[in-house]
């Protein structure tokens, strides 16, 4: 049996939701890439400026280095956290309408899939509150450009 247009009408209403959360998982992904190409490129300035001759200039590139890299690395499995939640969403959806179009029972994997789909953007989100702390950490005038003694 066909669908008829009122049961169609009713899936992309139900669709719709999801719908959104894809818009703003999508902005996420773009702040967070966005952040992952600004550390980056900081990483290349620092890797190009960084001395040759072992000295308190060349451990402090190398620290902020080490700090960048473990940047790029939280930011980068944020990323990967909020892109397999959106891929879940897509499944919710793709879920609600093969379900109503074939007349299958999808409802467990819809639900589990939505769960799942949240949960993957908790994580992501966590994830990305985590280099957003390491950046602050990281973040610091010069003492001496402070009029304060070096630590």
């Amino acid at each position: 049996m066909d669908p008829v247009p009122a049961d169609i009408a009713i899936t992309i209403q139900l669709a719709l939701a999801p719908a959104f959360l894809l818009v703003g998982i999508g902005q996420f992904l773009i702040l967070a890439a966005g952040r992952l190409g600004r550390v980056v490129d900081r990483a290349r300035i620092i890797a190009d400026i960084l001395p040759q001759e072992p000295g308190p200039e060349h451990d402090d590139c190398l620290k902020e280095l080490r700090m960048l890299d473990r940047r790029m690395t939280v930011t980068g499995i944020s990323i990967l956290f909020g892109t397999i939640a959106m891929i879940a969403v897509c499944l919710v959806v793709g879920g609600l309408f093969a379900a109503r179009l074939f007349e299958i029972e999808l409802t467990g994997f819809t639900a589990a899939t939505f769960v799942g789909a949240m949960g993957l953007l908790i994580l992501g989100l966590i994830t990305f509150l985590y280099e957003v702390q390491l950046a602050n950490r990281s973040i610091h005038v010069r003492a001496d450009l402070l009029g304060r003694p070096k630590k």
